[in-house]
């Protein structure tokens, strides 16, 4: 303010100069810039007519209240009014208000219980739906104490097809115990591809955030996966749920820093903890399993589930020791051995269910093998079949399965080719003088169990792949291998790979060769044994084709990145090497599109998770799958014995009905021997009535694909009866017989 302005210099000017009236006007005293009129605590104007003894020039400060200018008291306190009672208006054009209008933050809303999402919303999962009440039975209960629907969170139900919703419900009613009153687990057998770990995703989900309680079913969950599969498991929750939650992934790190991450989680109590999720390897748990074991967990989740098929390793004791009473396992390959191996995986899940592991042998396994074996009578057949039955009823109650038949809607056919190619006089020779020495005769006179030559069963196998494998054999003269040194060519040197001197070998190097030339394809190439996966870089250099490798030397965090390299279809990688040891499971390959099992495992569960890496959800192109055998050597035999075990475990897991009893034991035994006139030692066991002298001249069921029996396939002794345009083009570089199937039949969309 202006001095001149002030109150009492205004004052003493008046006194001193004015001659006019002795009040000073409203107007004299206002203020030059200001819109309001001095005013005493009185709300009067100041007299000047006083005597300047009377007058106070200076009084005390005072709040003063800025007045709109309206010199009628009405018309200001409507201008008032007005302003007051317009409404907010939210500055966002077009919005009608969110969830909170209406609402009090941090106020519990009165009346009955909501559910977290809208059971009413179009494609609503709902899993728990509460009984209808009669109008009497409402009135004597308490509303706010009513069971809610529990429904998905709409951000997953969208994305799942319909057999994921229906494994997620199957799932849910095992957990909460609806499935079997007091057990509280169930396995999740389904095969290869159809999305396992999705519905498990959103299993948990709606666990950690719902019940009919309104209140989460559990605080906390552990999931336990393969190494090489932790990083999936976190990617696959990212990729689904975002920044909704935050999981802990343990992959790596000193002992006290797992220790210490595990403890911070293990102590974690409430409704919102910080990492609701850890994803841990096997192995990790197995180490750190006394922090583990010190508090509740409210659900724990086994990936490949499989492993726990011994109920004495220390993994199965470990895991079983853990306090949670809700189990999931995911395998999706339940049965890869006996019976026995699937006892303990129902044990663990549910334990009790099947009695103890003797009474489950002599209930069960004992009746169900005996009815199976090629030498069973009737009666041991039928009581076979009445206790197989009476197994699935059991079972069904805690295990679903589905098979890849369902893909066929959504992914595109897949051929599946098992290629028999013949030896190379090399392979021959040295074949020949293995089976006929002196080991060899005493395993076949004195009837030995296989496993008491297991180095060459080793040796026959790495033959098969290429000589040069056991090269280094033959020069330390290693027992029954003496003078086959002399059987290679002169100057032969190991180190140079030469693929004419195997028969698999030579029909890869030109199936190889087709492909880059005429396709835009990817391949990868799977073998059990890293010297293979040598001579396959040999043959990649050789070539000039760009290839990554993946086996058990390779980190877990470079897996992840070789991988999401590989699936780039701008990369320039054409061929994929993978160790099935160390990569069959759970990896994701689709950007190839044509696979090779070089080599054959005794169990059909590992050849089945390695072929599987390409045939996925993801997939665009029409898949190949070769499986090279080597005509009448030990490869037919182990992949026979693989037939036995698939048609055990679709007996006892699929409930097919029918399923062939392909070869007895004592032909199963008959590893070592060489069939050598022959196209297909395992086509002429199957003594298969639609072919005359090894040639089809019935076709297979229009109903059959690559699930079904290999009796049921198509049978060629040469390139005529073939869909590959690819195998065909390589028919002449050393392939004897080849049994293919395709998937599902091609739906033309318009």
């Amino acid at each position: 303010m202006l001095r001149r302005l002030a109150p009492s210099q205004l004052a003493k000017r008046k006194l001193e100069g004015d001659k006019d009236d002795g009040k000073l006007s409203f107007q004299a005293v206002k203020f030059k810039r200001n819109r309001v009129s001095l005013y005493d605590s009185h709300t009067k104007c100041i007299d000047f007519s006083k005597q300047s003894n009377e007058i106070d020039i200076r009084k005390p400060l005072q709040t003063v209240t800025n007045i709109l200018l309206c010199s009628d008291h009405a018309a200001h306190e409507e201008l008032i009014r007005k302003i007051l009672s317009k409404p907010f208006k939210i500055p966002i054009p077009n919005y009608k208000g969110g969830s909170l209008i209406g609402r009090s933050l941090g106020v519990k809303r009165s009346g009955s219980r909501r559910a977290l999402h809208d059971p009413d919303e179009e494609g609503a999962l709902i899993l728990y739906t509460p009984p209808t009440l009669s109008v009497h039975d409402q009135l004597k209960v308490n509303i706010e104490q009513l069971p809610v629907h529990v429904v998905v969170d709409p951000l997953l139900s969208k994305v799942l097809r319909p057999h994921q919703r229906e494994g997620v419900k199957f799932m849910w009613d095992c957990v909460t115990g609806k499935q079997i009153p007091d057990s509280y687990g169930c396995i999740m057998a389904d095969e290869m591809g159809l999305g396992k770990t999705l519905q498990c995703i959103t299993l948990v989900w709606t666990l950690l955030r719902q019940s009919p309680d309104a209140k989460p079913t559990i605080e906390k969950a552990i999931i336990v996966a393969p190494s090489s599969l932790v990083k999936n498991w976190y990617n696959e929750i990212k990729k689904w749920l975002g920044m909704r939650i935050d999981a802990l992934a343990i992959d790596s790190g000193t002992k006290s820093e797992i220790d210490k991450n595990l403890k911070s989680f293990m102590n974690t109590h409430g409704r919102r903890p910080v990492n609701p999720i850890l994803i841990i390897s096997y192995e990790t748990f197995r180490l750190h399993a006394e922090v583990l074991h010190r508090s509740e967990v409210g659900l724990v989740i086994c990936d490949e589930g499989h492993r726990l098929k011994n109920s004495d390793n220390q993994t199965y004791h470990a895991l079983n020791k853990l306090n949670a009473k809700r189990r999931v396992l995911l395998s999706g390959t339940p049965i890869q051995n006996d019976l026995l191996e699937y006892f303990s995986l129902l044990h663990f899940v549910n334990q009790g269910i099947l009695g103890t592991a003797h009474e489950f042998k002599r209930k069960y396994e004992t009746p169900i093998l005996r009815g199976r074996d090629a030498a069973a009578t009737d009666k041991d057949h039928e009581k076979g079949k009445e206790k197989l039955e009476e197994l699935i009823s059991i079972v069904n109650r805690c295990m679903i399965r589905r098979t890849a038949t369902i893909l066929s809607k959504y992914l595109p056919v897949k051929v599946e080719q098992v290629i028999c190619c013949s030896l190379t006089p090399l392979q021959k020779s040295i074949y020949s003088h293995i089976v006929h020495s002196k080991t060899i005769s005493e395993v076949a006179n004195e009837n030995t169990k296989v496993s008491a030559s297991l180095s060459l069963i080793t040796t026959l196998k790495k033959l098969c792949n290429h000589p040069s494998l056991i090269y280094e054999q033959c020069q330390q003269r290693v027992k029954d291998l003496e003078g086959c040194l002399n059987l290679f060519p002169v100057g032969y040197d190991f180190k140079k790979l030469l693929p004419e001197l195997s028969g698999k070998m030579s029909v890869l190097d030109c199936t190889l060769a087709v492909i880059k030339s005429t396709t835009t394809d990817k391949v990868v190439l799977v073998s059990n044994y890293t010297q293979t996966l040598d001579l396959f870089e040999k043959l990649c250099r050789h070539r000039n084709y760009q290839y990554v490798r993946l086996d058990g030397s390779m980190s877990i965090k470079k897996r992840a990145k070789v991988v999401e390299q590989f699936n780039n279809p701008q990369s320039p990688e054409f061929i994929f090497m993978l160790s099935s040891k160390a990569g069959g499971c759970g990896l994701n390959l689709i950007g190839a599109n044509r696979l090779v099992m070089f080599d054959p495992d005794w169990n059909p569960a590992n050849d089945g998770q390695a072929m599987a890496r390409v045939w996925r959800d993801g997939q665009k192109k029409q898949c190949f799958i070769y499986r090279l055998l080597t005509t009448g050597t030990i490869e037919e035999k182990i992949f026979q014995r693989q037939t036995h075990k698939k048609a055990l475990s679709s007996c006892v897991v699929d409930n097919e009905e029918d399923v062939q009893r392909h070869f007895s034991l004592a032909e199963l035994r008959e590893l070592f021997r060489l069939e050598e006139n022959t196209v297909s030692d395992t086509h002429d066991k199957l003594k298969c009535k639609r072919c005359v002298n090894s040639i089809q001249v019935k076709p297979p069921p229009d109903d059959a694909d690559c699930t079904s029996d290999l009796s049921l396939w198509h049978h060629c002794p040469d390139k005529k009866g073939l869909v590959d345009v690819v195998l065909k083009r390589c028919w002449e570089a050393g392939v004897t017989f080849t049994f293919h199937q395709k998937s599902h039949e091609q739906r033309l969309t318009p």
